[in-house]
């Protein structure tokens, strides 16, 4: 019996997902087939069905991976402010994380494509939603602590729920403005984001109106 190496095919599977994201990103969803996959990726059908039984648990794989990489991000962030570590520039961490992702227009065409195919596809929305969930809980966590310890005047009384919410949708809109305006540089906007969100942060402050 063939030994499977664990860590092998993890980094296999992830090599596919990988050539698979580029694939969806450059061609579409739809018109990015699985034997363009398999070239990119460099495997046989046989392998590439191996791992995944179609291109739709290909998209949810590549969103899951997506989701990963975010927990990783926040749970790294959680542990610092946890060791005493600033709140809010924890939050700028995330926001930076963004904007350097949204840097590449193949991860904005990328996430484009999926959230396309998620309006059709409720088993990849619920993985997208799956994400959005946990990047929504990592910033009401970092706002939450932000408004208890009052970091920068920070007010106490931050809706925190609402404030997170928006700042979801700042990142959506972010990611569209990316994809549909080729005078938008991304690169240019981290400072401007930053201010938006600190306002935002504000707004959602019980006491204001």
């Amino acid at each position: 019996m063939r030994v499977v190496d664990p860590a092998r095919h993890d980094e296999r599977r992830r090599a596919i997902l990988r050539a698979a994201a580029r694939c969806i990103a450059d061609k579409g969803f739809h018109a990015a087939s699985t034997a363009d996959i398999r070239t990119a990726a460099g495997v046989s059908t046989g392998t590439l069905f191996h791992y995944f039984p179609g291109k739709q648990a290909i998209a949810a794989a590549i969103v899951d991976l997506e989701g990963e990489e975010v927990r990783e991000l926040l749970d790294g962030l959680a542990a610092d402010v946890a060791a005493g570590g600033s709140a809010l520039a924890a939050l700028r961490h995330v926001l930076d994380a963004v904007v350097d992702h949204a840097a590449d227009p193949a991860n904005v065409r990328l996430a484009l494509e999926l959230a396309a195919e998620a309006a059709r596809d409720s088993d990849l929305a619920r993985h997208i939603a799956r994400n959005d969930a946990a990047l929504q809980e990592g910033m009401r966590a970092l706002l939450a602590t932000a408004a208890a310890r009052r970091e920068a005047g920070a007010d106490p009384t931050l809706d925190v729920r609402a404030a997170a919410a928006w700042i979801g949708v700042l990142i959506d809109g972010f990611f569209n403005r990316a994809a549909l305006d080729p005078g938008f540089r991304v690169g240019e906007q981290r400072a401007a984001l930053h201010r938006l969100v600190a306002s935002l942060i504000g707004s959602c402050s019980m006491g204001v109106r």
